[in-house]
């Protein structure tokens, strides 16, 4: 973060000093954050108020930490900058800071693949100076800010994660971050709940990007609802997919047994073979994506498939592989879920299964509104055309899933519906073995990946089994709530 003397914080939110006794105006603030247990010297703790408590109860606590004040809507008998709303403070500050460096804001949106491609953007463009990256789904009015604070005066690159439940979410965001490069991956089935026209009028909120950045867009060209954003695009606009026509493009993919993608990477007349490192065929658009960004920034195409090729996952829950003590194998996608998701998702287990039976553990797919009971049985359906040999759907939003399976015709699978994680957890303990290949996948409000951790343990607490993917990466979310203690956001993403 560039620092601010905290009259200069005051000064950017429009705020007022408050319990400053003793507090030197110009004492210089390092670091924001919305977690009083991650104030530390420097910090500036913005008390945001939530479901279940009000970070203005942990006002003290961050200061008692080391924080240099509060940015709070009343005072709190610490020192504390007072503005009418922490978060629209909060985003006032961010686009003071925004003024005071150079760097290239490159905004993602699309329906899937946000979190992946931001996190392969930020190794690509690492190659060509420092980059910020936004962690997890930092993807809103709140975590987006969160992001732009990050950067230093010597950052070249913050790569931001744009979502939306409606038109004009992002819209807001670009106003504030200003993007120059706007890449949209595609347009699909989350939040369709929230959307009037279904997925036109999801399109009409992604497109919002293509309007706002300002030197470049990067559209998907296999999906005809982006690729029509073009049209709204004031910027030069660079196309990725499998399309001759696209810029960049991928060729001869192959999906090798540990899920993996091979392709040659075509791009400025030149072809690269490479083998990406993260699981599941679907990622190679989103390696188009975040090469066609990256090149079109001046990486060079070798250099972008070399990273390609040595990037792996950064957030957690996403393709997330890890191997239990006893040899079942755990694909843990349960971040979110929509219609597309669970196709790629289903496809990637089938992909890795080798020898061993496969699980599909699924559960809710989330705000899809009067579309819900219909695509909850269209995935039924989609397990048995894809020939999944053994479904557990949890959940009473899962149940379609559970009778459309079994009312497929020709399937010869295994169904069973339960009604929550733990019933899932107790019946599948006693029945995967090794060489099992378990997906678990749901929306992320129903905390279905605590049936991945329990399996990926070897079915019981305390142990722990060897994750072959990432690791975790601070607070996740994006609208957001606090948790039952009050110190921190929970994840609850924005399509």
């Amino acid at each position: 973060m560039i620092a601010l003397s905290l009259a200069e914080v005051a000064a950017a939110t429009r705020g007022r000093l408050a319990d400053c006794t003793g507090t030197d105006p110009a004492a210089l603030v390092t670091s924001v954050v919305i977690d009083s247990r991650q104030a530390a010297p420097g910090a500036l703790f913005v008390a945001l108020p939530g479901e279940r408590a009000d970070g203005h109860d942990f006002a003290a606590t961050a200061v008692g930490a080391g924080a240099v004040a509060v940015l709070a809507a009343r005072p709190v008998g610490v020192p504390a900058v007072i503005v009418t709303d922490p978060a629209v403070g909060l985003a006032a500050l961010a686009a003071s800071a925004r003024d005071r460096w150079a760097a290239t804001v490159v905004g993602v949106t699309g329906s899937a693949g946000k979190t992946t491609t931001k996190d392969l953007l930020a190794d690509l463009l690492s190659g060509l100076g420092p980059t910020v990256a936004a962690h997890g789904s930092f993807n809103n009015e709140i975590g987006l800010p969160l992001t732009m604070l990050r950067a230093e005066p010597d950052t070249r690159f913050v790569v931001l994660e744009m979502g939306a439940r409606g038109i004009g979410h992002i819209a807001a965001l670009c106003a504030l971050a200003r993007p120059h490069v706007g890449l949209v991956l595609n347009v699909g089935s989350a939040h369709v709940g929230e959307y009037a026209n279904g997925r036109r009028g999801i399109a009409t909120a992604k497109g919002e990007l293509a309007e706002a950045a300002s030197d470049l867009v990067v559209l998907n060209a296999d999906d005809p609802l982006v690729a029509s954003m073009a049209t709204r695009a004031k910027a030069e606009v660079v196309t990725f997919g499998s399309r001759e026509a696209a810029a960049v493009r991928a060729e001869a993919i192959e999906v090798d047994g540990t899920g993996r993608a091979a392709f040659d990477l075509l791009a400025a007349g030149e072809r690269h073979r490479l083998r990406l490192g993260l699981v599941g065929g679907h990622q190679v658009a989103n390696a188009l994506g975040a090469a066609a960004v990256a090149i079109g920034l001046g990486l060079a195409p070798a250099d972008a498939a070399a990273a390609l090729e040595r990037a792996r996952p950064r957030s957690r829950w996403r393709m997330e592989v890890t191997t239990s003590p006893g040899g079942v194998v755990v694909l843990n996608d349960a971040y979110n879920a929509n219609p597309e998701s669970m196709r790629a998702a289903l496809a990637a287990l089938l992909d890795i299964r080798g020898e061993g039976r496969a699980w599909a553990v699924l559960g809710p797919m989330g705000e899809l509104g009067g579309e819900a009971e219909e695509a909850h049985q269209a995935l039924g359906r989609l397990v048995a055309e894809l020939g999944v040999p053994r479904l557990v759907a949890v959940g009473d939003g899962a149940r379609g899933v559970h009778e459309a399976a079994g009312a497929a015709t020709g399937w010869e699978g295994e169904s069973i519906w339960v009604p929550g994680v733990d019933e899932a957890l107790t019946y599948l303990a006693g029945r995967v073995r090794p060489g099992d290949v378990v997906l678990v996948k749901a929306s992320r409000s129903f905390g279905l990946e605590r049936v991945a951790a329990g399996l990926a343990a070897g079915g019981g607490a305390g142990r722990s089994g060897r994750r072959d993917g990432a690791v975790g990466a601070g607070i996740e979310g994006t609208e957001y709530r606090w948790n039952t203690v009050g110190h921190s956001g929970e994840p609850d993403t924005r399509g």
